[in-house]
């Protein structure tokens, strides 16, 4: 079993506005990106059980042209509220790198 970021050339997250979040996967090739898709561990119902989110609000994007996953979902505390912990986004991305891939 590997993890999510062996199969890939990026992984980040960033904010795709002030109350939103995505995070995009960058595949090495269509064999990763497509290895990947069909174990099933990228998914609205992980994405919701990491990041504590509801499920109605994931927005799943798969780009097969460019080897590339894209989702996005709603931020917890907006950015640049005063209990925000990082106005960009950035950080974002840390649980899925680690992520098994059978």
């Amino acid at each position: 079993m590997r993890e999510l970021w062996e199969f890939t050339k990026l992984i980040r997250s960033k904010n795709a506005g002030p109350f939103e979040l995505t995070f995009d996967m960058m595949f090495k090739d269509q064999e990763s990106f497509s290895h990947v898709l069909q174990s099933g561990v990228l998914s609205k119902e992980k994405i919701s059980e990491l990041y504590q989110v509801n499920i109605a609000e994931i927005r799943f994007f798969e780009i097969p042209r460019l080897h590339t996953i894209k989702i996005t979902i709603p931020r917890k505390i907006f950015s640049g509220d005063v209990q925000d912990t990082d106005i960009y986004g950035g950080q974002f991305h840390g649980p899925l790198i680690k992520l098994r891939v059978p």
